[in-house]
């Protein structure tokens, strides 16, 4: 099972495995290079196209299959508009117009304002965009990555160990369980080695 390599391997070697494999990936490094030449303030590259690219790469499929979009982040709490976000929005879609993966970007500084009238739950205001991935439904896909002083920075709070392992974990810091459920049942039928770990039967939602 080659794909299981990096398994339960110290997590400096897991690290460094994760950004070989974004530096041999050109569009990833185009997305990486252009959130700094655009000046977001505190940016992250995270969620699909960097973990769906490790389980492309590690199970020997095309590299970008199954990536529906990158999730580009940045973290503005001096202007917390609908307005101010959009006008971002728009730069960067035009700065990213030719790449293969769209690209959506969101002010992480405004989350708590829309999330509980988007999914009816009540969500904390961040104090940077790293928090974010604290409060992912899955651990396994709370993975980031940016550019400091020309290396690549990883952020996992949680480790890299259940993504290299191919293991869905649930994340119950908010009551998530629904889309837990589904992404995992998508990433399944995309990703077979995987193995889901089903939501605390104890965590009342």
């Amino acid at each position: 099972m080659t794909h299981l390599k990096y398994s339960g391997l110290d997590a400096d070697i897991q690290r460094q495995a994760l950004i070989d494999i974004i530096v041999d990936d050109p569009v990833l490094m185009v997305l990486l290079r252009g959130m700094a030449e655009l000046g977001l303030p505190d940016p992250l590259l995270g969620s699909g196209a960097i973990y769906n690219t490790v389980w492309n790469v590690l199970t020997g499929r095309e590299r970008h299959r199954g990536i529906k979009d990158a999730d580009v982040v940045y973290f503005d709490a001096s202007d917390r508009s609908y307005e101010a976000e959009d006008r971002v929005i728009r730069r960067a879609r035009a700065y990213f117009a030719d790449s293969p993966i769209p690209v959506e970007v969101r002010n992480q500084a405004r989350v708590h304002l829309w999330f509980p009238e988007k999914f009816g739950l009540a969500y904390p205001e961040l104090s940077c965009s790293a928090d974010m991935l604290r409060y992912f439904a899955t651990r396994t896909h709370a993975v980031a990555a940016r550019i400091e002083d020309g290396k690549i920075v990883i952020f996992a709070p949680f480790g890299l160990d259940d993504m290299f392992s191919f293991r869905l974990t649930p994340n119950p810091a908010l009551p998530s369980r629904a889309t837990h459920e589904g992404k995992g049942a998508r990433a399944l039928q995309l990703w077979p080695e995987l193995q889901f770990e089903p939501w605390p039967e104890e965590i009342v939602d």
